[in-house]
């Protein structure tokens, strides 16, 4: 047999394996979108373009009422979602005294609230809330439509932060997974729709690029709501994203109260994680966070 010939016979050598980074250094997509950008800073700014993007979709024989108080963005590293939704919210209620994430990721793993940073139980993340960002919480069961609607509206209106528990789908959005995505998201603001003549609009300001929508600018808390509501979205952030997002509330409401199981893939994988003895649905179903200042009263 020639040379040749039996090199042929000899296959080729294998390709060269790729290095594996450390699991430090790997990212995931939400995180290496976020470097580089930066969010939107102002109470309306980033509200009135997603508005503008989707102004198609509101109906015109509506009044339209927007109230917002700016909370930062912060992308969450690990199981964090809670943690930094409720980082978000102090930061709203007390921007000169920003509690650092990682005490309350601390101090939640010393009173055993959380073991990787989750938080399966709205009870453990109000107590959380009242002792490490030192504000009033009000804890709501039962779901978010009927009367805590009204409630939730509110306080919104009052430029006083929401914490919402809630099934997150691929782009961030309520979805209805019992519960195997659980998340959870800070809800600052609400864009409401009313019958024409169901508030005074002197006490609002009409938007110089979108004149229809009606914006509440002063400082000093609403004593009242529009009324004839008819269509109502919140204005949320949560910790995979720097950007607002402007949700229906029914749509919300829905995810909320269907929270029932952990991930059974996420259960098996060998991780330990705190959850209440009825499990995700005796501790997050149906239930949110309302955040007050120490001054603020109902």
């Amino acid at each position: 047999m020639s040379v040749q010939n039996a090199s042929e016979l000899i296959p080729p050598p294998p390709p060269l394996p790729l290095l594996a980074l450390p699991e430090s250094s790997k990212k995931k997509l939400y995180q290496a979108l976020a470097e580089g950008r930066e969010p939107v800073v102002g109470d309306y700014e980033e509200a009135r373009i997603i508005i503008g993007q989707r102004q198609s979709s509101f109906r015109k024989d509506l009044q339209w009422f927007l109230f917002n108080k700016y909370v930062p963005s912060l992308i969450q590293d690990g199981p964090q979602c809670g943690l930094v939704a409720l980082w978000m919210a102090c930061h709203l209620l007390n921007p000169s005294n920003i509690v650092p994430l990682q005490m309350l990721v601390q101090t939640a793993k010393d009173c055993g609230y959380t073991e990787q940073g989750e938080m399966f139980s709205a009870s453990d993340m109000a107590r959380l809330a009242e002792d490490v960002c030192g504000c009033r919480v009000e804890r709501l069961s039962g779901g978010m439509m009927g009367e805590n609607a009204g409630i939730i509206l509110k306080h919104l209106s009052n430029r006083q932060p929401v914490l919402v528990p809630y099934d997150e789908d691929f782009n961030h959005e309520p979805c209805l997974r019992n519960g195997h995505k659980a998340h959870w998201a800070v809800i600052s603001g609400v864009l409401i729709g009313s019958r024409q003549g169901g508030v005074d609009s002197l006490r609002f300001s009409p938007d110089i690029s979108l004149p229809w929508l009606q914006i509440w600018e002063c400082k000093t808390p609403i004593s009242f709501l529009p009324d004839g509501l008819e269509e109502v979205f919140v204005l949320a952030k949560q910790g995979k994203s720097l950007r607002y997002q402007l949700w229906n509330l029914e749509s919300l409401a829905q995810s909320n109260n269907q929270l029932k199981e952990i991930d059974p893939q996420r259960a098996g994988d060998g991780t330990s994680y705190v959850l209440p003895s009825g499990g995700v649905q005796e501790g997050l179903a149906g239930q949110v966070l309302l955040l007050n200042t120490e001054t603020q009263h109902s």
